[in-house]
C-alpha cells in the first residue's frame, strides 16, 4: 500500500521535500501530533505527492488526506475543490480545517481525525476469512 503505483515528477518531490523542511507553523504543530504514529498507530506522512498534487498530510494505510487551510486559500476555493475532486476520484477521503483550528482546538482536530481513521480502516477492513476446520490430529500422507 506504501508503494507508489507512478513514477512522481522530481520536480514535485524536490519541492514537497522544500516544503517539510520549512513547514507552516499549524503544519508543524500538528506534524508534532501525528509523527511516530502518535494517533492511534496511524502512520502519516507529511507535504507527500499525490499525482499532482502535493498534500499536507497523508495516511496511506486508509487513504485520508488532511489539508490545513490558511489565508491564502480563502483565494483559492476553485483550485482547493479541484485538488479535492482529484484525490477523491484517486481513492482518497479529503478533511480540511483552518490553521487558526490547529492552535484554537487541536485536540477537537485529533479526535475528529482519528474517528475518520478509523471509520476508515474499518470500513476497509472486509469479513474476517473461514476459519480453518477443526483438527483431528491426523496428518495426511
Amino acid at each position: 500500500m506504501n508503494r507508489r503505483p507512478q513514477r512522481v515528477d522530481e520536480k514535485l518531490l524536490s519541492f514537497a521535500r522544500e516544503m517539510r523542511h520549512a513547514p507552516a507553523p499549524a503544519e508543524e504543530k500538528l506534524w508534532w501530533c501525528l509523527r511516530n504514529r502518535r494517533l492511534g498507530g496511524f502512520k502519516f506522512r507529511r507535504q507527500y505527492a499525490v499525482g499532482r498534487y502535493i498534500a499536507d498530510f497523508v495516511c496511506a494505510e486508509v487513504r485520508l488526506v488532511i489539508e490545513l487551510d490558511g489565508e491564502s486559500h480563502a483565494l483559492r476555493k476553485e483550485y482547493d475543490a479541484e485538488r479535492s475532486r482529484f484525490l477523491q476520484q484517486a481513492g482518497f477521503d479529503v478533511i480540511r480545517y483552518e490553521n487558526t483550528d490547529v492552535f484554537e482546538n487541536l485536540e477537537g482536530i485529533l479526535l475528529d481525525m482519528l474517528r475518520h481513521c478509523e471509520r476508515r480502516r474499518d470500513s476497509q477492513s472486509g469479513p474476517s476469512p473461514r476459519p480453518s476446520p477443526p483438527s483431528t490430529g491426523e496428518r495426511g500422507s
